[in-house]
């Protein structure tokens, strides 16, 4: 059992299917009372009902009210999980990259403001973002998805060094591809990119778990993503050509 969320007030967002339903699972099996949030308000209900939670429908970017209520008055956990694939160029328009910034990143920085001067009163809280690899190093075909991405691990980022001496922990996790709806919709690009090493949301439940017991900021459900980031850093222009090279695959439809 992981003993920082045994007992602890935990909001899962996005969570009535794929990754987030299978945290919520997670931290119900680890003794956590869990918020189980999602648009789909039958969805959440159904997991919720599953592992003896609380359903509390609607919009991610404003739950954290009705969530607290719902867990007694304190939100020990957030997990910031819910998210859009939004595929496309430049040319996606803007209402497609309007929606990506939204629910990829303010939904997130809505969640710290309403909760970070409560867990700086208290001393402590635990945020969770949920990114993604393409916010470590980028996604072919999907522009605002790797856009946005990327801004959701700054934030997360910018919340850990901010506020890790005064007692909030923050975590973000990045797996590649993950087999969720998600993961489907991503069509060839996912297919060429993603599938083949893509592994079950309990993976990524796991990754959370052991990173919260090692209180490490950065998890990597797939642990090669690593090596990628480093090479991305040391020598950008290689790296950027050998992602060109799976662009061109995708364009030729190889």
């Amino acid at each position: 059992m992981v003993e920082a969320v045994q007992g602890a007030g935990v909001v899962v967002t996005g969570a009535g299917g794929g990754i987030g339903a299978a945290l919520a699972r997670r931290f119900a099996a680890e003794g956590a009372r869990v918020v189980v949030n999602d648009l789909d308000g039958e969805r959440a209900k159904a997991v919720a009902e599953e592992i003896g939670g609380i359903a509390v429908p609607g919009d991610a970017s404003g739950v954290v009210d009705a969530a607290r209520d719902a867990l007694g008055g304190t939100v020990d956990v957030y997990c910031a999980n819910a998210g859009v694939g939004s595929g496309g160029s430049e040319a996606a328009g803007e209402g497609v990259w309007a929606l990506a910034w939204d629910v990829n990143v303010m939904a997130h920085v809505r969640a710290a403001e309403a909760l970070i001067p409560g867990w700086l009163e208290r001393g402590e809280g635990r945020f969770v973002s949920t990114v993604s690899a393409a916010g470590l190093l980028t996604m072919i075909g999907a522009a605002p998805y790797s856009v946005t991405k990327h801004g959701a691990y700054a934030f997360a980022e910018w919340l850990s060094l901010t506020y890790r001496h005064r007692g909030i922990k923050v975590h973000a996790i990045c797996p590649q591809g993950v087999r969720t709806d998600m993961l489907a919709a991503t069509g060839s690009a996912g297919d060429l990119v993603l599938q083949p090493t893509a592994i079950e949301p309990d993976a990524v439940a796991d990754a959370l778990m052991k990173g919260i017991e090692e209180e490490r900021f950065l998890i990597l459900p797939h642990p090669e993503v690593a090596g990628y980031y480093q090479a991305r850093a040391a020598e950008p222009d290689r790296w950027l050509t050998t992602m060109n090279h799976i662009q061109q695959k995708w364009e030729a439809g190889e």
